[in-house]
Order: structure tokens, then C-alpha cells, then sequence
């Protein structure tokens, strides 16, 4: 689950950090008033939606004075914002988060994920933060630290005391106490992160102000569904209009769905062989438009179901359904491709490969049914017959 900007700067606050003075406003609580009381301008006006890239997109804009804070807001709030993380999908913006603009001497980058290749919370910094960070990631991966700790001690400055001796080493007489702000800085979002079950906390730019001070600019946290029982006052903080409307019907019917940005739907029964559907289509030259598992024990219902939520995505220009019958048989796939045609009428390509649990019958099903299919026998033919419809 992710949240906006404003309240995970509130998050912030709670353990300790400092944010700049800002307050988060609807169109009905907007006001020239009210924005004066934020302090002395600059103001930075920020649109609140679930993703990056806001500035590039126009989502983020300094003015000089309260009333063109105002006028900023007022046309920001109420429309649709889209940006290069969004995939295509426009999301509306509700809130605006208007904030006393703060002058920067340098961007930095933090950041505290899970590294599931070491069973171990990831604490990830850059000095060369801001909106290019992975263009530093990928070009210059050598300013870009990491380091892990665990979670059966306690998250202190000194745990991360070794892990900053690399920054600041050219700030001089103040590079000690630059370093000191940032390995506390870091503590306390590290023990945000495990106290809450966080799956990333995310804060670029980290600001360097000029007055020596470390300010995150911006503030991401993702949590772990899985573990938001535990955390009623999280989980109240869900903004469902933010979310991808396909992923919330998906759930209803207990699908796992993920939209992506091709133009390949998939259809897959076990994630990992959802996965090694979405490498072979790209290895094959194709785009997927999802991610979609329908699960061991599916009926035709969210077989069916699963068809529609594809198809919502004006992007998909071809369905690839690749089953390996175990659980999930064959011929209980087919009656849901059969019941889908008759709701929506596929105008795309499909292409179906089955194997595995009750798969003649799955096939006479099909074959019975009339619908125009494009079979493959094996895992490979399936994609590349899948990529070929595209073209």
C-alpha cells in the first residue's frame, strides 16, 4: 500500500524527523488565508498523487507569493495527472500539498528497502540525489552506497555511523557533524520502516539547506499489505481513488494483477510461471501489459473475470494464456475463455497454450466452441506467436 507525500512527512514527524512548514488542502479548504499562515513565501505547490516524476509532469511549481499559490492549487485540484511512473493512467489529484519553499545547497538520496536476495533490510544513500537518481544508478554506480542491517538491535545513529564515513568529505570542519545528522537521520527512518512493516521508505531529494541542516523535499513509503492488520492506523490512510483500478476489481475476485506498460495481456496460473511468461515474451521482442495469476484453484468465474480486467487496458492488443494444469484444470480454464467470449466478444488476438490436468477436454472445449484461437504447443511457440499477432 502506498500513501501521499503529506502523510508520510506526518509519518516523518512522529519519529523525530524535521519537514518543512506545509499544510495539505481540498478545494474546499483552499484559501489565500490559510496559505499566508504556512510562513513568509517562497511556497511550493505540490500535487498529491501516488507516483513520481510529478515535477516533470507540471505537478510541482514554485511561486512567489500566497494568492499565486492559490491560483496554482486551485487549477491543479480536481484534474488528472500523469506522469512516467504512472503507466498511461492519469491519476486524479485531490489534495495539494503547499509547502515554505526551502533553499538547497545540495540534493542527496535516501532511501531503506527489503534486499530479498540477503534476507535483509537494504539502507540505500547518494550524494547525488533529485530527479535524475537513476540515471546516477545506472551511469555511476559508484556513488551510490548500500548497506544492510538487522532488526534484532537497536536502530541507533552509531548503526549507521560506518555506513556514511563516505559523505561529506568535502564540507571540512562541519563534514563530522554533517555526518552525524545523517546516520541519525537515517536511524529513525530505519526504525519507521521496521515498526511499521514498510516495504520502502524513500526520501529524494534529501535537501542540504543552507544552514547545514538535512530536510527530506519529499517523503515515499510503501507498506506491506500482508502485515497492515497490525496497523489499523496505516491502513486507514489508503487513498483506494490512487490506485489502479484493475488491481482493486482483481483483488475482489482474488487475482493477482499488476499492470504494466506493453501491449501483450497475460493470463498465467502461479506467479512463477507469470513471471517466466513476461521474460519470454520480452526475450521474443514483446511488451506485457500485465501481470496476472489466476491462481491454483480458479473457477470460470475469474477466468472470466481475469478476460475483462485485461481488456480494460485500451493498450492490449493481443491475450496470451499459458496454463499448466495441476490444481487448476485445463477444462475449467477453457469454460471461463468460453464465458468471457460470450460477455465481451475478444477483438484481439488470442493466443492459448494448456498443458498439464484435464487438457483434451480443455482443448475440445475450445474447439466446440468456435472461437478464433491461436494454439501453441509449447511455453516458447506461445510467445512468439503472442508477439507476431502484435506486429
Amino acid at each position: 500500500m502506498n500513501i501521499h507525500e503529506y502523510q508520510a512527512k506526518d509519518l516523518f514527524r512522529k519519529y523525530g524527523l524535521n519537514a518543512a512548514p506545509g499544510r495539505v488542502f481540498q478545494k474546499n479548504s483552499l484559501s489565500v488565508q490559510e496559505i499566508s499562515k504556512i510562513g513568509p513565501p517562497p511556497f511550493v505547490v505540490k500535487a498529491q498523487i501516488h507516483a513520481g516524476g510529478r515535477g516533470k509532469a507540471g505537478g510541482i511549481q514554485i511561486v512567489d507569493a500566497a494568492d499565486a499559490a492559490f491560483g496554482v492549487a486551485k487549477k491543479m485540484l480536481g484534474t488528472k495527472l500523469k506522469t512516467y511512473q504512472t503507466a498511461g493512467v492519469a491519476k486524479p489529484v485531490d489534495w495539494v500539498l503547499i509547502e515554505a519553499a526551502r533553499e538547497i545547497k545540495k540534493e542527496l538520496y535516501v532511501a531503506l528497502t527489503l534486499d530479498r536476495e540477503a534476507a535483509l533490510p537494504c539502507a540505500i544513500c547518494s550524494e547525488s540525489g533529485g530527479v535524475e537518481i537513476e540515471q546516477v544508478a545506472r551511469e555511476t554506480p559508484e556513488k551510490v552506497f548500500r548497506g544492510h542491517f538487522g532488526v534484532d538491535k537497536a536502530l541507533t545513529s552509531e548503526t549507521f555511523r560506518s555506513f556514511v564515513l563516505n559523505f561529506f568529505s568535502d564540507h571540512g570542519k562541519n563534514s563530522d557533524r554533517l555526518r552525524d545528522q545523517l546516520s541519525d537521520l537515517i536511524s529513525k527512518i530505519a526504525r519507521l520502516f521496521v515498526e511499521l512493516d514498510a516495504s520502502l521508505v524513500e526520501v529524494n531529494p534529501l535537501g542540504l539547506l543552507a544552514d547545514d541542516s538535512l530536510v527530506p523535499i519529499d517523503a515515499k513509503i510503501n507498506f506491506d499489505d500482508s502485515a497492515l492488520f497490525r496497523h489499523p492506523e496505516v491502513a486507514r490512510l489508503r487513498d483506494a481513488s490512487q490506485e489502479d483500478e484493475r488491481e482493486n476489481e482483481a483483488k475482489r475476485f482474488d487475482l493477482s494483477y499488476v499492470g504494466l506498460e506493453g501491449n501483450i495481456g497475460c493470463m498465467v496460473n502461479g506467479a512463477g510461471l507469470a513471471m517466466a511468461t513476461m521474460d519470454i515474451v520480452k526475450l521474443d521482442g514483446g511488451e506485457p501489459a500485465n501481470f496476472l495469476d489466476v491462481g491454483g484453484g480458479a473457477s470460470k468465474e475469474k477466468v472470466a473475470a481475469a478476460f475483462k480486467i485485461i481488456l480494460k487496458d485500451p493498450r492490449v492488443k493481443a491475450i496470451l494464456v499459458n496454463i499448466f494444469g495441476g490444481i487448476m484444470r485445463c477444462d475449467v480454464l477453457a469454460e471461463g475463455i468460453v464465458a468471457a467470449q460470450k460477455e465481451i466478444k475478444l477483438k484481439v488476438p488470442l493466443i492459448v497454450r494448456l498443458e498439464g490436468t484435464n487438457v483434451e477436454k480443455g482443448r475440445e472445449i475450445l474447439k466446440r466452441s468456435k472461437i478464433q484461437i491461436i494454439s501453441a504447443e509449447t511455453f516458447e511457440e506461445a510467445a512468439q506467436r503472442a508477439v507476431e499477432a502484435v506486429r
